[in-house]
């Protein structure tokens, strides 16, 4: 008989796996389409003869590419919406993730053929057969990517798990676009009759795009096999998004107005220099397959990069970082820029200018986040995925600003039907290198120079808002009922609450925090920790949760509200020590584990571990009585009485 806790644990394992494929397929189609697409268009879907027309046509398709990808953004948030009222056997998101990867893929590798010669034979069909093709693959793509990364909170309702998941799903990410950039030389030159002077034929561009498309298309059924998907009311959506709506949540939160316009002339400014690189090797140095070299470093490098993040930010600053990286990445391209034919100096100028990105992008990303909290401050409503939506639009938008302009600067510096190092002239050279890095230096410090003058939002005054927030979150609360049904509800029984926290308790007036001791957030009690377990004092909703997962806010099936708050100045370990197992809308029972901390976490960084109970509305309840006033406790023990108590003698 099989054991059922082993099984479900088999199960984890096999759907975190199959996520991470998912992942490794989805990122490897993405890298080949944002970054390699453009050099099989550019370079080998007309030959030599095909002279002028051949670079007319190149600049067409070029600018079709460009500008359906600007419609697709329109379009995002419906796809978005279009999933969230999908139901099915199979759930939500994976009837989407399985039909998008099987579509967008078989479509990938027919945009790596001339399909049949119509290129040559009849250009205006073959540019409205490519137009229908693509957009029909970027529109299934984007099924796909959205439904893929919005899977994760139904895979799992453990906080923890959906972490691990998530960890599992970047490693595959990661590996799959890097992946990508080693193999492409290797497997075009392999499958290829003709090695074209190190750049390749037809064939093995297509069997490069054929591999990658059969890759992705196994991974997407990868998930729809291997994961589960779980459903709850929790997770039905009926707020519909609309374009308007991220340009209303932009347009209101100034700091992250003026963070996504940094990050949108940024992307746009690296993606040109990242997607010209294969062009440098095979039309500078003319030696296409030595790019292998540099995708080699960049997927060993880039992983040290990401590691590095967390040290750099807690020594130096999340801004200090992204200055720092910006600096790294100018003096790489000048360096690149005067590198010429020196392969060593051109790997080293190149994973120079790799290294920062990914600081860059955790960077933004925390930024990003954090600026959700400051919104809901400001405007009393939390538009989280909204907020996150923006990151992934703006990646699109410097995407499709990139492939416009990669194919433009391959037909003005002649780098395109079947020509070679030899055929670019010195004024072609001028013109790739302006492209390359004068225009994309320019637009990393036009961004950098918004960043440092209008985005403010740094630790220190995102703790500021969390601390502010903790004040305020009873004052929000997701229901529908009226604070004076709240309050009838109150009035109505008798609660007991239990201790959520084991250790000495202590009275609230004698703590650090002057806003707790002073009755500021609410009446309650103290904890001096034995352990580091959270659990709840009695059933009812996640009401409040916070980024730092440092407190929690609850409100009791008869309108209790309670704050438990961990420590003393622990808002600014970031989450640091905590995990967090439960999330805002969930419902829990007396005595279910909610947080857990680590003691030594808080004590290394000179913190007070003191936990602060608090009850928020006590001046709704016509009885407030303590049950035990100190003492040694462990959770579950009885300690305060709340409602239509009787008096105690």
């Amino acid at each position: 008989m099989t054991d059922p806790v082993q099984e479900s644990k088999s199960r984890k394992i096999t759907s975190r796996l199959a996520y991470s494929f998912g992942a490794f397929g989805h990122d490897a189609f993405y890298a080949t389409l944002s970054t390699y697409f453009i050099m099989f268009v550019t370079s080998h879907l007309f030959d030599k003869s095909s002279g002028a027309q051949g670079s007319k046509m190149i600049a067409y398709i070029t600018l079709i590419i460009a500008a359906l990808r600007f419609v697709e953004l329109a379009i995002d948030p419906l796809i978005g919406n279009a999933i969230d009222n999908t139901n099915s056997r199979w759930g939500h998101f994976k009837p989407w993730i399985v039909a998008g990867g099987i579509v967008a893929s078989v479509v990938l590798a027919l945009l790596f053929t001339s399909m049949g010669g119509l290129n040559a034979s009849n250009p205006v069909l073959y540019l409205v057969i490519f137009a229908i093709l693509y957009i029909t693959m970027d529109i299934f793509y984007s099924f796909k990517d959205v439904g893929f990364w919005s899977m994760i909170p139904a895979i799992s309702f453990d906080s923890a798990e959906r972490e691990k998941t998530a960890t599992y799903a970047r490693v595959g990410s990661n590996i799959g676009a890097n992946l990508v950039g080693v193999v492409v030389m290797p497997i075009v030159l392999y499958f290829s009759v003709n090695a074209n002077s190190g750049q390749g034929d037809n064939r093995g561009w297509f069997a490069f795009g054929l591999i990658i498309a059969i890759v992705s298309l196994i991974s997407a059924l990868a998930v729809g096999l291997g994961t589960k998907e779980n459903d709850s009311e929790l997770r039905q959506n009926t707020e519909k998004t609309t374009f308007k709506d991220v340009f209303k949540v932009l347009g209101r939160n100034d700091q992250l107005m003026w963070l996504s316009l940094t990050y949108g002339i940024y992307t746009a400014g690296i993606a040109i220099t990242n997607s010209l690189e294969l062009y440098y090797f095979t039309y500078i140095l003319g030696k296409a397959s030595e790019y292998t070299f540099l995708a080699t470093l960049n997927a060993i490098i880039g992983i040290f990069s990401v590691l590095a993040f967390p040290p750099l930010a807690k020594k130096f600053s999340r801004r200090k970082v992204f200055f720092l990286a910006i600096t790294v990445m100018i003096i790489a391209l000048v360096m690149f820029t005067f590198s010429g034919q020196s392969l060593p100096m051109v790997l080293t100028s190149a994973v120079l200018f790799y290294i920062p990105q990914p600081l860059i992008f955790l960077v933004v990303l925390m930024v990003l986040s954090d600026s959700v909290e400051y919104g809901q401050l400001k405007f009393g409503h939390r538009d989280e995925s909204l907020t996150l939506s923006v990151r992934p639009l703006l990646d699109k938008l410097g995407g499709a600003i990139s492939n416009g302009i990669v194919g433009l600067t391959a037909v003005w510096a002649g780098m395109t039907a079947g020509a070679t190092a030899g055929d670019v002239t010195a004024h072609g050279q001028m013109i790739f290198k302006l492209m390359m890095f004068g225009v994309p230096a320019a637009m990393i410090l036009i961004g950098t120079f918004i960043f440092f003058k209008k985005v403010t939002l740094d630790e220190k005054m995102h703790a500021e808002i969390v601390d502010e927030l903790e004040k305020t979150w009873h004052e929000h609360l997701d229901t529908d009922e009226s604070m004076a049904e709240v309050e009838a509800n109150v009035n109505a029984t008798t609660t007991t609450y239990q201790m959520p926290v084991s250790g000495q308790l202590l009275p609230l007036k004698d703590v650090a925090d002057k806003n707790f001791a002073d009755g500021t957030m609410g009446q309650g009690f103290a904890i001096k920790p034995s352990d580091g377990g959270v659990y709840a004092p009695f059933d009812g909703v996640v009401e409040a949760t916070f980024p730092t997962r440092h407190a929690i806010g609850l409100r009791s099936d008869n309108g209790i509200l309670t704050l438990i708050h961990v420590g003393i100045g622990t808002v600014n370990l970031r989450g640091t020590g905590f995990v967090q197992y439960v999330e805002k809308g969930d419902h829990v029972t007396q005595g279910q584990e909610l947080i857990e901390f680590w003691a030594p976490a808080i004590e290394k960084a000179g913190l007070d571990d003191t936990v602060m109970v608090v009850v928020t509305n006590y001046q709704d309840l016509p009885e407030f009585n303590y049950l035990k006033a100190d003492g040694t406790v462990a959770h579950g023990d009885d300690v305060l009485q709340l409602g239509n108590a009787p008096q105690k003698a």
